[in-house]
């Protein structure tokens, strides 16, 4: 037991596996989870291509992520000796000057090993001047942060692209019915089709639902109106007779329901503009969601509950893999890169959370080691002290991870 929690202590510490560690390997273990891995890829991507399309997009974005510490830390100055791409057993690896690449069995998340996180962190005495803890606090700071700046700038770059080519969603001027007429309502017997196009009512010029709404409504029912639409290009005129609403019948009703938003395609300038606010957005509802997602209460409800709350059920790659192949098949690939700049946010923000293990819990020591040297005498915190909470949010993520995967299961979010 206490082999196992040193292993852990110094993982921890170490912010990854350690040299001897990554060099174990069980070539047998290796070769079935991968086999495995391959499996479940493959039937993903037979099944819905649009789910294996966003989890490969994850696997980018998480490489991406560990290429924004590993490039950062080099150019500080700093020691790697490795950048694996997976967790668990080692698939393969080559060695590319001094740093250890490769590939791990399970496509669960990726590291960077840069030496000498903290002071539980032992290295070779010739390395110590290139270890992260002798470097400057805003070379800390850029190092660290470099993973959850990456996921932002994702997002941003996915939110612009999406919204200069394909649009962002918003109001476009323009009311298409939605769906078929009520039966026997004026709009059936007038021949209202899904997606026909309103221009008018009498003389007003109709844009939004609310607008339709309101002239409609301002007349009586069995008074007759002259309704403009566009329909294959050909713009109609044609008068029709109110009808009485079944809910009040004493308000005018035309029996079709409509809608204005869509994609609107912006230029350039404005694709930046929303992209940065809605990065700035998604950041602002992620913080929020933090206390939903990590609330014990909350994930305990969602499990036994016998109908999950969508906006409050913990989740993992398989349920973001199904909502993602759902959204693919209704949006296409806008819909995907939006879901993915989206999580791109969320993972970026709850990887800054003031805790070991996660970038924000380094963040918080480098802070603290900070503002408590003085007179240039350098202080060290002592980060054995930090590993039982450094536990405890681990277990919570283990709780977290395996929870979401029976929900998953038996709660298919596609």
């Amino acid at each position: 037991m206490s082999s196992f929690y040193n292993k852990f202590r110094d993982e921890i510490a170490a912010g990854g596996a350690t040299d001897e560690q990554s060099r174990k390997n069980n070539s047998r273990f290796t070769a079935v989870t991968g086999l495995v891995v391959l499996g479940l890829l493959t039937w993903l991507g037979v099944s819905n291509p649009w789910s294996l399309a966003f989890v490969a997009g994850l696997i980018v974005s998480v490489f991406l992520h560990e290429f924004g510490h590993f490039y950062t830390a080099k150019r500080s100055g700093m020691k790697v000796t490795q950048f694996y791409m997976g967790m668990g057993p080692r698939i393969f690896s080559f060695q590319r000057g001094e740093v250890e690449c490769g590939l791990r069995a399970l496509p669960i998340g990726a590291f960077v090993r840069i030496v000498g996180m903290n002071n539980l962190d032992h290295c070779d005495p010739q390395d110590e001047p290139r270890t992260y803890r002798q470097q400057s606090y805003p070379k800390r700071m850029l190092v660290i942060t470099a993973g959850s700046l990456m996921h932002a700038l994702i997002a941003l770059l996915l939110f612009v692209g999406v919204y200069a080519s394909a649009g962002r969603f918003g109001d476009t001027g323009k009311l298409l019915v939605f769906g078929e007429p009520v039966a026997n309502s004026p709009a059936e017997k007038l021949g209202l089709r899904d997606g026909d196009q309103i221009l008018s009512v009498d003389a007003t010029q109709i844009d939004h639902r609310l607008g339709l709404i309101e002239a409609i409504t301002a007349h009586k029912p069995g008074e007759s109106v002259e309704l403009k639409y566009i329909r294959d290009g050909i713009v109609y005129t044609e008068q029709v007779v109110l009808g009485a609403n079944p809910a009040n019948a004493a308000a005018a009703f035309l029996g079709v329901a409509s809608d204005s938003y869509g994609y609107v395609r912006q230029d350039p300038i404005d694709a930046v503009r929303f992209g940065v606010l809605d990065v700035g957005q998604t950041a602002r509802d992620s913080v929020a969601g933090l206390f939903v997602v990590l609330n014990p209460k909350n994930i305990f409800s969602n499990v036994i509950a016998e109908q999950p709350d969508m906006m409050t059920r913990p989740t993992t790659v398989v349920g973001a893999s199904q909502f993602g192949g759902r959204i693919g098949r209704s949006e296409g690939l806008k819909g995907v890169l939006m879901l993915l700049a989206s999580v791109n946010v969320f993972v970026g923000v709850f990887n800054m959370l003031p805790l070991l293990p996660f970038d924000g819990g380094h963040v918080a020591i480098a802070t603290y080691e900070r503002l408590r040297s003085r007179r240039g005498k350098v202080y060290r915190a002592d980060v054995g002290k930090m590993i039982p909470v450094a536990t405890t949010v681990v277990v919570l993520l283990v709780t977290l991870m395996f929870a979401g995967l029976y929900l998953d299961i038996t709660s298919p979010l596609g």
